[in-house]
């Protein structure tokens, strides 16, 4: 980890970068904002950890938690709320076996996050697959792509035997 971070701070300390750079370089290069990478950076630039998450919860970009390999976004606008988004997110959470309250799946497979709107309101209710726009979802659409997620999964295991 400390190899990885010493390349984060000397991209820092050449650009004259940002706290939002780092978190950001330090997000790309763990997949999420590390406790340990955070309290190791501020130790280095004696500046307060309070101040790396207050910049790192502000914005949504940023995640303090491991996600999935697979990340689902949920649009959750008025336009596909009212076509019927929480439905298909309920569905996802029960087939992808996410805990109620969570939202990656314990094998950190499948990250499934909700937010406020897309800006695709013509084609709701919209889900995104890995930066993949679809929509007008249905629940047949949606246990589609699910079990072609999983199918990635199986090949991946096929191959590896």
């Amino acid at each position: 980890m400390e190899e990885k971070l010493e390349g984060i701070m000397s991209r820092y300390q050449e650009n004259e970068g940002n706290l939002i750079s780092i978190l950001q370089d330090v997000e790309s290069e763990f997949g999420y904002l590390r406790e340990d990478a955070i309290y190791w950076i501020s130790e280095r630039l004696d500046v307060p950890p309070a101040k790396f998450y207050g910049v790192a919860t502000f914005y949504a970009q940023f995640h303090l938690k491991p996600r999935g390999k697979d990340v689902i976004t949920a649009c959750c606008g008025t336009a596909c709320h009212v076509k019927g988004s929480e439905r298909l997110i309920n569905s996802l959470l029960n087939e992808l076996s996410i805990p109620k309250g969570e939202d990656t799946s314990e094998d950190l497979r499948f990250t499934v996050e909700k937010v406020n709107c897309v800006g695709a309101c013509s084609i709701a209710p919209v889900i995104i697959f890995n930066k993949t726009v679809h929509g007008k979802m249905t629940p047949d659409k949606l246990k589609k792509e699910i079990k072609t997620l999983k199918g990635g999964e199986q090949q991946q295991v096929e191959n590896s035997e």
